[in-house]
């Protein structure tokens, strides 16, 4: 009976936790660890990236959020490129995974201009009430060159949740 009693207590603070999580006011910030070769792309044999991320529930479970990227590879003629973007993302409460959508412009070089909308699915897990690890998966769709740049990926991410006040 006591072993039924403690379960359900820790089952009712569980969900009362984790609705806390994703409330309207809410802030967020982020970086994520991008590359490191942990994607695919038809151009690129060597990559390593970042990415920067700021966003606000505008209602519960839902965040709209900027990001900034950069990405180094091992190709000559874009070594280096820079994005900017928008997107939201829709957190699933009861288990930590959400949805994101997004669209970035990205930068490289002199050539190289894209604009890339991206979808992934990700898991917030909590370390404490604020800090999260983000294991996603990722792809970005290239309108300049689908065979070539368009990136399926891997990326681990920290976020951290903050009330705004």
């Amino acid at each position: 009976m006591r072993k039924k009693l403690l379960a359900m207590v820790v089952a009712l603070f569980a969900a009362v936790t984790a609705n806390a999580q994703f409330e309207e006011g809410k802030v967020y910030v982020g970086g994520s660890l991008t590359s490191f070769n942990m994607k695919y792309t038809g151009s690129e044999k060597f990559s390593i990236g970042t990415q920067a991320q700021a966003g606000y529930f505008v209602a519960d479970d839902l965040m709209l959020l900027g990001q900034f990227n950069y990405d180094h590879s091992g190709k000559k003629e874009i070594a280096d490129k820079f994005s900017v973007g928008v997107g939201g993302r829709y957190y699933i409460e009861q288990n930590g995974i959400y949805l994101g959508v997004n669209c970035k412009y990205v930068h490289a070089g002199k050539k190289f201009n894209d604009f890339m909308p991206g979808v992934e699915v990700g898991y917030a897990y909590f370390l404490n009430n604020s800090v999260t690890v983000e294991p996603a998966i990722y792809y970005d769709q290239s309108f300049k060159n689908h065979k070539d740049f368009s990136t399926i990926g891997l990326k681990i991410g920290v976020g951290i949740y903050l009330f705004n006040q």
